[in-house]
C-alpha cells in the first residue's frame, strides 16, 4: 500500500475508531474536567440565561480538551517513532530481511480483528488490552497526580500519559506501524490514526450525552466495524498481489 494511502487509511481508522475510543475515553474526558471552575456554576437549571452560560462553559473548557488531546498525540506519535525505529534496525539484519513483509500480514489480520471488536463480533483484542495493563499499572499512579486539571499545559501532560491507556485500537495501528519499517513513517502512521480520533473526542468534552448515545447505536458500531474489515481485506489483497510479482 503507497504511504500516502497508508497515512488517509490510518486517519479513518481512527476515525471510526471512535466509537471505541469514546468508550474508553469518555470517562477520562470527564475527569479532565472535574475541578474546572465553570462561570455558570451557580446558574439554576431553569434560568433562561443557561443556553448562553453552556456555550460559554463549553469555550471554556475547549483549551483543557484540546490540550489533552495534543498530548495524547505526541505520546502516539512516539510510539510510532520508537516502533518504527526498531523495525528499522531488526530489518536491517540478514536473518531478518523478510520481517517487514511478514510485520505487514500481521497488521492487516489485526485490522481485521480490529473491525470484528468494534463491530461487536469479537473480542479477542481485549486480551491484548489486558497485556498492556502492566504498563499502565506503573502510569496510571503518576497521572492521578494531575487531578485535577488546573491549566491547559496540566491536561497536555496527564494526555501525554493517558495516551499509554491499554487501548486495542491504539496497539492494532501500532502492529501496522512496527511493519512500516521506518521511524519517521511510523511516526507519522501514528499521528495520521490520533488526527483521525480528534473529531469526537473533542465533540465529546462539548456534547457529551447526546454523541455518546449516538456511538452506542449498533448500526453505527457494525458501520464502522465493517469499513475497517474492508480496511484489512483490502491490505491483504495489495500484500498477495506483491507475492505473485
Amino acid at each position: 500500500m503507497p504511504v500516502e494511502i497508508s497515512y488517509i487509511t490510518a486517519f479513518f481508522a481512527g476515525l471510526l475508531g471512535g466509537v471505541h475510543c469514546l468508550g474508553m475515553c469518555g470517562g477520562i474526558v470527564g475527569a479532565l474536567t472535574f475541578g474546572i471552575k465553570q462561570d455558570n456554576e451557580a446558574i439554576p437549571v431553569n434560568s433562561p440565561g443557561k443556553d448562553a452560560a453552556s456555550t460559554k462553559s463549553s469555550k471554556n473548557l475547549f483549551p483543557y480538551i484540546l490540550a489533552y488531546n495534543g498530548g495524547r498525540l505526541f505520546s502516539y506519535t512516539i510510539a510510532g517513532l520508537l516502533v518504527g525505529g526498531i523495525s528499522m534496525l531488526a530489518s536491517n539484519l540478514p536473518m531478518l530481511n523478510n520481517l517487514q513483509f511478514i510485520l505487514q500480514i500481521f497488521a492487516a489480520v489485526f485490522m481485521i480483528a480490529l473491525g470484528l471488536y468494534i463491530g461487536g463480533w469479537w473480542f479477542g483484542l481485549r486480551k491484548i488490552e489486558k497485556a498492556g495493563g502492566m504498563l499502565w499499572k506503573r502510569i496510571e499512579p503518576v497521572s492521578r497526580q494531575f487531578i485535577p486539571v488546573k491549566s491547559p499545559s496540566q491536561a497536555f501532560i496527564l494526555g501525554t500519559l493517558w495516551g499509554w491507556l491499554p487501548c486495542g485500537l491504539v496497539y492494532t495501528i501500532l502492529i501496522w506501524a512496527i511493519s512500516t519499517g521506518n521511524a519517521i513513517e511510523g511516526g507519522l502512521l501514528m499521528l495520521s490514526f490520533g488526527l483521525g480520533t480528534l473529531p469526537l473526542l473533542l465533540a465529546m468534552g462539548i456534547f457529551a450525552t447526546s454523541l455518546s448515545s449516538f456511538i452506542r447505536k449498533n448500526w453505527v458500531r457494525a458501520l464502522a466495524g465493517g469499513i475497517i474489515i474492508a480496511f484489512g481485506i483490502f491490505s491483504l489483497f495489495n500484500l498477495s498481489i506483491r507475492m505473485q510479482t
